[in-house]
C-alpha cells in the first residue's frame, strides 16, 4: 500500500466510519435519540452485515482503482493524474461515497439507533455541498471537457443501470 492510500485511510475513512459512530454511541446513550443501545435481532445483525459488506467492497474496490487507474488516491491531498471511468465508476461518480453511505447504514441498522441515523444525514450533506463546490469543480479544471461529458452522462450518487463505456453520448 503506498503511503498517500494509507494517509487517505487513516485520515478519511476512519473518523467517519469508526471514531465519530463510537463517540455518538456513547455521547447519545440514553438520549431521545439513541435510548439504550440494544442487542440486534438475527434479522437486523443480517441486514447491517449486507449494508456493511456492500459499502466495504464498494468503497475498497473503488479506492483500488482510483490507484490503478487514476495513480493517486481518493484524498484531495493527492488526487489522480488521470481521469477515472473504470470499475464501479462506470456507474456513478462517487461510489466511495455511496459505499460509506452503504456502511453508516448498516451501522445505524446493527445499533439500532437514531443517533448513528443523524449522523449519516449530516455527513450526506455535507457531500451534497462539497462535492459539487469543490471537487468537481477541481476535475473540470484537471481533465475538462473529458470530465464534463463523464458528468453529464454519470450520476454523483445513485449508479446507472449499465456502465459508460466513455464513447456513447446518450445517458
Amino acid at each position: 500500500m503506498n503511503r498517500g492510500l494509507a494517509k487517505a485511510i487513516v485520515l478519511l475513512p476512519v473518523p467517519v466510519l469508526i471514531i465519530v459512530p463510537a463517540i455518538i454511541l456513547i455521547l447519545s446513550r440514553g438520549t431521545i435519540v439513541s435510548p439504550d443501545v440494544q442487542v440486534p435481532t438475527q434479522v437486523t445483525f443480517w441486514v447491517a452485515v449486507d449494508f456493511l459488506t456492500a459499502g466495504i467492497f464498494l468503497a475498497a474496490w473503488s479506492a483500488r482503482v482510483i490507484v490503478a487507474v487514476g495513480e493517486g488516491t481518493p484524498a484531495p491531498w493527492e488526487p489522480t493524474r488521470k481521469l477515472v471511468i473504470a470499475g464501479p465508476y462506470r456507474y456513478v461518480r462517487n461510489p466511495i461515497i455511496t459505499g460509506v453511505l452503504l456502511i453508516l447504514i448498516g451501522e445505524t441498522i446493527l445499533w439500532n439507533t437514531w443517533a448513528l441515523f443523524l449522523w449519516a444525514v449530516v455527513f450526506f450533506v455535507a457531500n451534497l455541498i462539497y462535492f459539487p463546490v469543490v471537487e468537481e469543480n477541481g476535475l473540470e479544471q484537471r481533465f475538462g471537457e473529458e470530465y464534463l461529458a463523464y458528468k453529464a452522462h454519470v450520476p454523483r450518487w445513485i449508479p446507472r443501470l449499465q456502465s459508460w463505456d466513455g464513447k456513447r453520448t446518450t445517458p
